[in-house]
């Protein structure tokens, strides 16, 4: 399946909104799928068409993965990434090739007021050097023609490949890939061995990823759009302001230049924008950290479920459902946790009777079952998250664990009542 064949299977289900009538990249497409549940696909952004939310709910994640919403956790828990990559010698990615490079000519979207410009938000920068590969998502802001300023993250795979061939003074190969399959996209954000990110996007798919080889070495799937170039060894400039996933401005800082030689596209392509802190950019960012507490969890007691909250920003907060064997577990599962993530910031552990995606349920749990001396657990002065804008300078924060579980002794205390059935 295409991405194409991902939105039709989108527009027959009836999750998919259809703007028509022509809208800006500046502001105006951001606001409509800012005030939109689900998918909306632009017809006409400034000329182009354009699609946001795509993976902007766990319903569409669900659907892309062939389960249903509660099972998503388990099934990526499941699967690792051992698929299988086929390299071909042609792709529909090449119907168009530009040597003549202008980025204006894509409906690339400024998203707030403050933002230091138009960014691309859903680029796949898939690098290479020295036989090694690595393929993830990261903000790229316009700033020139043929010129992106990239956020590279210490001490993250791309910083570190750029990192070795910038010490060689030498180019770091990139490709930007927009719109490939979601399943895709979805990999590139998951914590995978490295060079294995499309490897597991093969596996969640249950079929080979093919790639196809850019002109300057780099393979990268099909897609509507890609982008080739290199990241300067030495250029930086001014990158942001940038809203992340808090909904607050991030800090401005000197950041590498990627150097864009040549964009290849479909014809009439289709461009694919993450609204930032929206609800595709919090379950892209949180959901493949799931798996990760899950199985952390499971290795100190057994876990039934375990979600990041859309009010935790999808990565500060989680929510973990235990089967509880003993008064410790909730305690190890919290310490588990954090262990697992080291920017999350609050954790509350339920029993099996709450639903973990029904907040209220949440908060009955906290309010029922939680003995404040007792069942709340305060961890001073450990590494948190950059973008909590709470957290000290240097990265340290306050962490809260809540045992919100169930004394076993006095279980028959806390039992829901239920009305008979007719």
């Amino acid at each position: 399946m295409s991405f194409r064949e991902f939105i039709t299977q989108l527009r027959s289900s009836g999750r998919l909104t259809e703007v028509k009538d022509p809208v800006s990249a500046k502001y105006k497409a951001p606001s409509i799928a800012h005030n939109t549940e689900g998918p909306v696909f632009f017809h006409d952004v400034d000329g182009s068409r354009a699609i946001m939310n795509v993976l902007g709910s766990r319903e569409e994640l669900a659907s892309m993965l062939g389960v249903d919403r509660s099972s998503i956790i388990q099934r990526l828990s499941e699967v690792q990434p051992d698929g299988e990559v086929q390299i071909v010698e042609d792709s529909p990615t090449m119907e168009v090739i530009e040597d003549e490079v202008d980025l204006s000519s894509l409906p690339i979207m400024t998203h707030f007021e403050k933002d230091g410009g138009p960014y691309i938000t859903a680029g796949i920068v898939v690098s290479e050097f020295e036989g090694i590969m690595n393929a993830a998502i990261h903000r790229l802001q316009v700033v020139g023609k043929n010129k992106l300023a990239a956020r590279l993250v210490p001490p993250r795979h791309t910083y570190v490949l750029h990192k070795r061939a910038s010490e060689k003074n030498m180019p770091l190969p990139v490709a930007i890939v927009i719109a490939p399959h979601p399943a895709i996209t979805f990999a590139s954000t998951t914590r995978v061995p490295e060079g294995r990110e499309f490897h597991y996007a093969s596996a969640l798919l249950g079929r080979p990823v093919e790639l196809f080889e850019c002109s300057n070495g780099v393979k990268v799937p099909h897609a509507e759009i890609v982008l080739e170039g290199y990241i300067d060894p030495e250029e930086r400039v001014d990158e942001g302001p940038f809203v992340d996933i808090t909904g607050t401005y991030d800090l401005v800082r000197k950041e590498p230049v990627i150097h864009i030689t040549r964009i290849l596209h479909r014809k009439d392509p289709i461009y694919h924008g993450i609204l930032p802190a929206g609800s595709e950019h919090l379950l892209m960012m949180g959901v493949p950290y799931e798996p990760k507490i899950f199985r952390a969890v499971s290795e100190v007691t057994t876990v039934k479920n375990v979600v990041l909250t859309e009010g935790g920003c999808c990565y500060l907060h989680a929510i973990v459902q235990i089967e509880k064997q003993t008064e410790g577990d909730a305690k190890n599962a919290i310490m588990a946790a954090f262990a697992a993530h080291t920017s999350l910031k609050h954790v509350i552990v339920v029993d099996e009777d709450i639903d973990i995606f029904d907040i209220k349920d949440v908060e009955f749990a906290v309010a029922t079952r939680v003995k404040g001396d007792s069942d709340i657990m305060i961890i001073p002065n450990v590494r948190g998250s950059s973008l909590d804008p709470r957290g000290a300078k240097d990265g340290t924060t306050t962490k809260v664990g809540i045992d919100a579980t169930k004394v076993l002794a006095e279980s028959d205390k806390f039992e829901r009542a239920k009305m008979p059935l007719d």
